[in-house]
């Protein structure tokens, strides 16, 4: 049957920053489609709660406390899932994140920190995971989750839109190196109602006008990104590498601007 493509029964991921938010409901997702996941963030009461979400259906989540800016502790977690589990299948890179800042205000080493987080994380993870992959499953799938601005430019995102372009751009390269064995893909997610957009979610002027910039006329759920993760790691998404899959309700322009003044 079509649907049992979708199945990860028996599988291994690791997925970083999934205390919450977009790796939370990926890891939920990937559990609940049979799979064990070992879920890395810095705050263990996130992960423990996760944990037992995994557990309530029926697969094992092995938590890991760490901060995932050091890119010694990202490259681990590909040991600890082997150690835990016997097995690796499955990275998603969800690590990532840079302030809103004008221009101007960008210095040169803003750019680096960005590129560090958002690039350095995944590639140091990928190194780590791949061998492992090779090794204990005859290859696997690794979705990096990069952004909608990475390919829409919106004014004070210099450093953030710069790094998650740079990052689709790493998934291209990546999967022409890594294949046939092991896929590399890219979700770019749009607006997604998690801690980040709580300001916005809040504030029904602001909501309202990013829903209307969105052609779907809504802002995107943790599932939906968790429904493409999911896609692009089971068997289903078994003919795809090297793509970034655009998850943003449609957009062509960035739903939120932030208003600087003008030069």
């Amino acid at each position: 049957m079509i649907l049992d493509h979708f199945r990860l029964d028996d599988r291994v991921a690791v997925v970083t920053g999934a205390g919450r938010g977009l790796g939370a409901a990926v890891a939920l997702g990937f559990a609940q489609a049979g799979a064990d996941v070992v879920i890395a963030a810095r705050t263990e009461s996130d992960l423990r709660e996760i944990a037992g979400q995994v557990e309530a259906a029926g697969r094992t989540a092995h938590v890991v406390v760490a901060d995932l800016a050091d890119h010694d502790a990202v490259a681990g977690l590909a040991g600890a899932a082997v150690q835990r589990f016997g097995r690796l299948d499955i990275v998603v890179n969800n690590v990532g994140g840079a302030l809103p800042r004008p221009l101007l205000d960008t210095a040169p080493d803003d750019l680096a920190e960005a590129f560090a987080f958002n690039v350095g994380t995944a590639h140091a993870l990928v190194r780590a995971a791949v061998p492992k992959m090779l090794d204990t499953a005859d290859g696997g799938s690794i979705i990096n989750i990069t952004s909608t601005m990475g390919r829409l430019p919106g004014r004070a995102f210099a450093a953030y839109a710069t790094a998650k372009a740079a990052l689709a751009h790493y998934t291209r390269s990546a999967a022409m190196d890594l294949s046939p064995r092991v896929r590399v893909n890219a979700i770019a997610p749009g607006s997604i109602l998690t801690s980040a957009l709580a300001v916005v979610a809040g504030n029904d002027e602001m909501r309202g006008q990013m829903e209307q910039a969105t052609p779907l006329r809504r802002l995107g759920r943790p599932e939906d990104i968790a429904a493409a993760a999911l896609f692009l790691a089971s068997p289903a998404g078994s003919f795809l590498t090297g793509k970034v899959l655009e998850v943003d309700g449609g957009l062509i322009a960035p739903n939120l601007t932030i208003p600087l003044p003008d030069l």
